[in-house]
């Protein structure tokens, strides 16, 4: 009988008592998140209580396994198998942590700073900073779940011997992958290129949307997603819409007749601009730019606080500007001429004879009778 009720105990037990502690913390995490709303620290924390259970949980069973009696024969296993499940999960518990930190510092940061570009900076190196610990935990935790096993004890002494011809191995094995991961610290700190700005790459306008320490993804307007080396933003020449400021200002180019009213077209494009959502109100004008045989060339410059305000104001300038020169002003559309050329006095008609002059071109209607008809 108490072969079965001392694993029961100590089992059962450890589980309870994780529940119960579990339970206990985080029910004083949510007081605590309640009572200090200025700050997300608890409500973050709260993520990690997960891990936390696991570690509690696994500290308690490897330290009563022993009054357990259970499977003695494998004791050597199962307390090894508990040791690597309570390192693993002390690192996932340290990452959340960390993670929930470093979140806390940037949401404080970012309800004091107004500046969006800044505020977009601190979130990249944020993100960069996270990876990096993640990465840094994860490596610890796995040399320590190794260091666990006898055999890899035994060998340390070799691979510290060849970690010189191992680490020049290794450097030029993962010469683009360190290159990378020194672009990617770059790129964070460096202030080139942050979350959320628009920029132009390879001909493609879209939208960072992830930066890690090896590669970028940008967002494009059709929702592509063009994966990078971070690399390529240090050693290559880009557009950055969002550096300086988001505001913009664009265009709108359309072909006309020469006899197009200017002055209505700028009062009418006042008017669409004051009705248009999208529009900052900083400027707006109207001018030709250009002038060619048949049409002449407008510009209506137009402004908007970011990219995608600045596309929504330039299609519905250029849609509602067409339709309504085509409704009001029909004669001022492009035409293609296809009368005959007015000559200039003098010049020769081809196919005339030198001296003798053309004989009028004359119409159905211009036939009339020689003579009255006689009377019936």
């Amino acid at each position: 009988m108490e072969n079965i009720l001392r694993p029961l105990i100590v089992i059962g037990g450890s589980v309870l008592l994780t529940l119960i502690i579990g339970w206990a913390t985080d029910r004083l995490m949510r007081k605590a998140d309640e009572r200090h709303n200025e700050t997300p620290l608890w409500g973050l924390l709260r993520r990690a209580r997960v891990p936390y259970q696991v570690v509690l949980c696994a500290a308690l069973l490897r330290g009563a396994y022993d009054e357990a009696k259970l499977l003695e024969e494998n004791k050597v296993a199962v307390g090894r198998l508990l040791t690597l499940v309570l390192i693993g999960a002390a690192a996932w518990l340290a990452i959340r942590i960390a993670a929930a930190v470093v979140e806390t510092t940037y949401s404080r940061y970012a309800r004091v700073h107004r500046d969006p570009a800044r505020v977009r900076r601190v979130r990249t190196q944020v993100t960069l900073i996270t990876r990096v610990v993640s990465a840094v935990v994860g490596v610890v935790a796995v040399a320590a779940m190794l260091l666990t096993f006898p055999a890899f004890r035994a060998a340390g002494a070799s691979l510290l011997a060849s970690a010189g011809i191992l680490g020049i191995v290794a450097g030029v094995a993962a010469q683009s992958t360190l290159s990378n991961m020194f672009a990617g610290f770059q790129i964070a700190f460096g202030d080139m290129v942050r979350l959320g700005d628009t920029v132009v790459v390879d001909g493609e306008w879209g939208t960072v949307e992830e930066i890690t320490l090896t590669f970028l993804t940008v967002r494009t307007w059709d929702e592509r997603r063009i994966t990078m080396p971070v690399s390529y933003f240090t050693s290559k020449a880009f557009e950055n819409w969002s550096r300086g400021g988001a505001q913009m200002t664009g265009t709108v180019f359309l072909h006309l007749d020469h006899s197009a009213p200017l002055e209505k077209m700028r009062e009418r494009l006042r008017d669409i601009l004051r009705a248009c959502p999208a529009w900052d109100g900083r400027d707006y004008g109207l001018v030709v730019t250009d002038s060619t045989p048949s049409t002449m060339e407008v510009r209506a410059l137009v402004t908007a606080k970011d990219a995608d305000d600045l596309w929504t104001v330039r299609v519905t300038v250029r849609e509602q500007l067409i339709s309504w020169v085509a409704e009001q002003h029909p004669y001022a559309l492009p035409r293609v001429n296809a009368t005959d050329a007015a000559l200039p006095p003098g010049f020769p008609v081809p196919g005339a004879v030198p001296g003798r002059v053309p004989a009028r071109r004359t119409h159905q209607h211009d036939h009339q009778p020689t003579a009255r008809p006689d009377r019936p």
